[in-house]
């Protein structure tokens, strides 16, 4: 199966690949998930913002296409068809996961007012604050904002080719990720604050 996938814009062997996985073969499957394994997970957990439940969904994602890749008509159109699926699966999981409980303690409960609990702050420490910030702020938007965001921002996807997986136009995924963009922005300055 080695050499059968070109460079990662160029994917004249993925269809054959997909062609034979699409027949039950195992290692053709292996070599489609070799390709994307990596960039699957980057998106899970963008969209999912958390580690084991991208893990998970990873799993997940290609639990399914395995199971649905017979049904693929067109072998040609597997990257849409899978991002389908990874986009499905995400949000599958958003929805059936249960929220954490978080007990707030008030620092003033403590023990000397939480004195104890400062450091001084290094370099390391800000840019860990800053990526806490954008986690939260990221958690605040909506699924689709996250989604849209994550395709474009983190996979670096064309908007045509977003459309494709979310299956909706170019021009509307232009406009969304515009939206997107502006709560995401309103997010960072409430977490700001």
């Amino acid at each position: 199966m080695e050499g059968v996938l070109e460079a990662p814009g160029i994917r004249t062997g993925e269809t054959a690949l997909v062609q034979l996985a699409c027949r039950g073969d195992h290692d053709a499957f292996a070599a489609l998930v070799d390709a994307r394994l990596a960039a699957t997970f980057r998106t899970a957990l963008a969209i999912l913002g958390n580690e084991a439940d991208a893990r998970d969904a990873t799993q997940e994602i290609f639990l399914r296409a395995w199971r649905s890749l017979p049904e693929l008509r067109e072998p040609d159109r597997f990257a849409a068809w899978f991002g389908r699926i990874v986009v499905n699966t995400c949000r599958t999981a958003i929805r059936g996961r249960r929220r954490r409980i978080v007990r707030e303690i008030s620092v003033g409960a403590l023990p000397d007012d939480g004195e104890q609990l400062t450091s001084p702050t290094s370099p390391h420490d800000d840019r860990t604050a800053d990526l806490d910030v954008l986690e939260r702020a990221l958690d605040r938007l909506s699924l689709a904002d996250r989604t849209l965001l994550a395709l474009h921002h983190f996979e670096h996807l064309p908007l045509g080719d977003i459309g494709e997986r979310l299956g909706v136009p170019s021009k509307t995924v232009k406009s969304r990720l515009f939206s997107a963009r502006r709560s995401l922005e309103r997010a960072l300055e409430v977490e700001g604050r």
